[in-house]
């Protein structure tokens, strides 16, 4: 049987487009070079690896930016039989102690602006033998670390050839992810090789992100959370041109990128297409050149998509999570959409849309009967496939009680319409139950959002006597209307739209809504800091 390794998907672009390129906003400089250059240098990194010392199976871990060092360690890593894991850079520092050690990394490969972060907890970390820093100057910066190498210096001392071995086991481990905690520890996601390489492929067709050797790919997702998503491995398979910003890129850099680059699709969040957007308008980049975007992380507001729209970018709005490599579900407008109004588009695509080939999937209520599909009744979005994880990491107690009978239990509420499309109605625990009705903090977060002053909101429940729950709205203005806003007027923008038992209690304006390691609201920490009981209403 020929194995589904990720060295396929390394040798092809090497070997049909080796002078297509790629683009990476280094430290001192922009840096370009192709994919016959690319593959020589993991040749040259497979080769520092193994004078390493590492083996099949070791843990290789990386705290780094989008770049091409990043994408050159994605491939070297698991093509010699060892374990990538990209480590979260925006965590705290107990949770990447805690990951560090329970992944058992042994060498870590780190960018040259976040070595503070490794310094501060080297004492606390007991599996790391070497430290590996990564920068286009000469040397390495004075640092506490030991021992410690440079990238640069061990790839130009490295033999240029190197054999990839094809006799791995496709069920192998290439890759090891943590979730972002929103409960509890993190939790680790391994991933094989036949687990990526089956995800890159599907990710490509026309019906998910139609990616093809003719884009201009930039990865605005971060490398460090579920693979960017999974974009590096389908790009680079396809022989896709592909940009990295780098370090902290902010809105204009990426307006900038697109602008200079050409770029033609990109993955990101809503907070994130905001902020470009922003910067577009007040600045005039020519993103004319984009005509796919990815949005991931939440639903997109309707203020975004009409903005989009406008100029001519079509939105794929997917839902994914760590487990499941990530992508689950992509939602496009079809041919026989093509007629509806602007709010018949809008609405569809607040839906996750359809579970992408591959994956098998159902929906049940609580007693585990399948729902109707109707677009009304909820219930929990059930999904196992050939990438959905088997097990978490040495977390037997929490894999039982997630994978059940075959089936990953994401406990996410959905409902599904008439033609399949799962529309995203909450986390399990974020469903609010107010006088025995179920409100969706999700459909009163988009519907907040379509409030032209509103920048974000979060919608959380909040313990009641009397009702169970009731809905509290966390809101964080645009910068021209702070102070001009009341609580009554969001409040009153709802009441056409919304029964009034779903209207929110009250408001709390915010500068800032909470959001987690990679961009999500952050609804756990909201509820931390609201244990207050809403009066009646």
């Amino acid at each position: 049987m020929y194995p589904l390794l990720i060295k396929s998907i390394l040798e092809r672009p090497a070997r049909l487009f080796p002078k297509k390129q790629i683009y990476s906003r280094d430290s001192s400089a922009p840096f370009r070079y192709t994919y016959g250059d690319m593959y020589q240098r993991v040749c040259r990194l497979a080769n520092v690896l193994e004078g390493l010392g590492i083996k099949e199976g070791d843990k290789v871990a990386t705290l780094a930016w989008n770049n091409h060092r990043h994408l050159e360690l994605y491939f070297a890593v698991p093509c010699i039989g060892a374990v990538l894991h990209a480590l979260n850079i925006r965590l705290f520092a107990d949770q990447l102690v805690y990951i560090i050690n329970h992944a058992e990394d042994k060498v870590i490969f780190i960018d040259e602006d976040v070595v503070p972060v490794i310094e501060g907890i080297k004492d606390r970390i007991k599996t790391l033998k070497q430290f590996i820093v990564m920068t286009d100057k000469d040397g390495i910066p004075e640092t506490t670390l030991s021992p410690v190498l440079s990238y640069e210096e061990l790839l130009a001392n490295a033999a240029a050839g190197y054999s990839f071995p094809d006799n791995l086991d496709e069920n192998s481990p290439a890759s090891i992810c943590y979730t972002t905690a929103t409960t509890g520890l993190p939790k680790g996601c391994v991933f094989s090789h036949r687990n990526i390489y089956l995800h890159s492929l599907v990710v490509a067709l026309p019906d998910v992100w139609n990616m093809s050797e003719e884009d201009t790919v930039m990865h605005i997702p971060p490398m460090f959370h579920v693979m960017a998503w999974g974009i590096p491995y389908a790009a680079t398979w396809l022989g896709a041109q592909q940009v990295f910003p780098g370090s902290r890129p902010d809105a204009r850099t990426l307006c900038e990128l697109i602008q200079n680059e050409k770029v033609t699709f990109a993955g990101a969040v809503p907070t994130v297409l905001e902020g470009m957007l922003d910067i577009q308008e007040k600045e005039q980049f020519d993103i004319s050149s984009l005509k796919r975007i990815d949005i991931g992380g939440q639903a997109p507001a309707f203020p975004l998509l009409e903005a989009l729209e406008g100029m001519e970018i079509r939105v794929i709005n997917g839902y994914g999570m760590t487990e499941s490599c990530p992508l689950l579900t992509a939602n496009v407008l079809g041919s026989r959409m093509e007629s509806w109004t602007r709010e018949q588009r809008y609405a569809h695509l607040l839906k996750q849309g359809l579970v992408i080939p591959g994956l098998d999937w159902k929906v049940v209520n609580a007693e585990g009967q399948e729902v109707k599909w109707d677009g009304k009744e909820i219930g929990q979005f059930l999904v196992r496939g050939p990438w959905i994880i088997e097990e978490y990491y040495k977390e037997p107690e929490k894999t039982a009680d997630s994978l059940r009978g075959g089936w990953l239990h994401t406990r996410d509420m959905v409902t599904v319409d008439e033609e399949g499309h799962i529309k995203l109605m909450d986390r399990l625990g974020d469903l609010i139950k107010s006088g025995g009705e179920w409100i969706s903090s999700i459909d009163l977060e988009d519907m907040i959002k379509g409030c032209p002053a509103v920048r974000e909101a979060a919608v959380i429940g909040v313990s009641h006597s009397y009702w169970g729950e009731r809905p509290v709205a966390f809101v964080s203005l645009k910068p021209e209307f702070k102070g001009k806003m009341t609580k009554e007027e969001i409040l009153d923008s709802l009441k056409d739209k919304v029964a009034k038992w779903q209207i929110p209690y009250d408001v709390v304006f915010m500068d800032d809504v909470p959001k987690t390691s990679v961009g999500k609201l952050d609804k756990k920490l909201l509820r931390e800091n609201s244990g207050a009981e809403p009066g009646k209403q």
